[in-house]
């Protein structure tokens, strides 16, 4: 896909960056400091779309000043009973997170918002995740080894853990691991179309 703008990824995620990649795209990565806010109580659809559009916020200047800069902003959420899963702050938190998953399903929804001069478009992706019972010792090598504090709900489905303990998914993989690869791409090519 030739795109007629300069697509921007508002995101230090490595996984981010490796899908974009794989997608055959050209792009070029910037991360700006933001702070990410969510609502209490706030469904984890709408949270996931309003993190990805607050990420783009850092970005308005350039956005004005350059009419040909198309930037991706991106966010994950876990969400079980109803109740949203962000970054553990801690190898404690990390492992709290992982007892209340085991066993049991929860939902995975990433935001992406895609934002041109004074416009933006969102959108969120979800997937199912069917957790595996997870035993203190799988736990605590996972946590130890992996240290996965960047991540929400304290797991990456990439690594081991999504490897030994994830029994099935409903939904995209690729969702899960930080960007809904086919949405993000209908969204550009819906994005050519009207700009060519």
């Amino acid at each position: 896909m030739a795109l007629p703008y300069r697509l921007v990824l508002g995101s230090g995620s490595p996984r981010r960056k490796e899908l974009l990649e794989g997608l055959g795209l050209k792009f070029s990565v910037e991360v700006r400091p933001v702070d990410e806010e969510v609502p209490e109580n706030m469904e984890a659809g709408a949270a996931a779309e309003s993190l990805a559009a607050q990420k783009a916020v850092p970005f308005y200047r350039d956005l004005q000043d350059s009419p040909k800069l198309l930037l991706l902003t991106a966010d994950t959420v876990v969400s079980i009973d109803g109740k949203l899963l962000a970054k553990p702050a801690d190898e404690e938190e990390a492992k709290a997170m992982l007892r209340h998953l085991s066993g049991r399903r929860h939902e995975v929804v990433t935001g992406f918002a895609l934002s041109w001069g004074e416009q933006q478009r969102c959108q969120s992706v979800r997937s199912v995740v069917h957790m595996a019972p997870l035993s203190e010792d799988l736990i605590h090598y996972y946590v130890s080894r992996f240290r996965p504090l960047d991540k929400a709900g304290a797991y990456g489905i990439q690594e081991f853990i999504g490897m030994a303990g994830v029994e099935k998914i409903e939904g995209c993989f690729y969702n899960i691991m930080g960007l809904p690869t086919q949405a993000v791409y209908a969204t550009l090519s819906a994005f050519c179309h009207e700009n060519h």
